[in-house]
């Protein structure tokens, strides 16, 4: 069974710092796309970062300039590094990612549990 284990989400204060994890475990083949998604409370799931298994990136606007996607594949890890934090910025961060497992030739799209960002003073 594949799935995704993500941490280092809590509290900070506005204008500070935090760094996410998000780690793949089970039988995995490949890992092509892996992202970062939040959701706030009352308000829709939305796109934060992703990126592909050749680093290419992309941002939601709202981040732009403040947020960095990055993996390391040899450890089937993805991070987000959050920098500038704001109180807009409080929400559940999913990691996702689409994984071939072991065996299979199709992608299967895996979520994790979901870790808590609070920005506030």
């Amino acid at each position: 069974q594949v799935q995704l284990v993500e941490s280092g989400g809590g509290l900070v204060q506005p204008g500070g710092s935090l760094r996410l994890s998000c780690v793949a475990s089970g039988s995995i083949s490949r890992i092509n796309l892996m992202g970062w998604y939040r959701q706030a409370p009352r308000k829709q799931r939305e796109l934060v970062a992703t990126i592909t298994s050749g680093a290419e990136t992309n941002y939601a606007d709202s981040v732009k300039g403040r947020f960095t996607i990055s993996r390391d594949n040899a450890k089937k890890t993805v991070y987000l590094q959050m920098n500038s934090l704001k109180p807009e910025d409080t929400a559940v961060y999913y990691c996702n990612a689409h994984i071939v497992p072991l065996g299979s030739a199709r992608w299967s799209n895996v979520w994790g549990q979901g870790t808590q960002v609070t920005v506030s003073s």
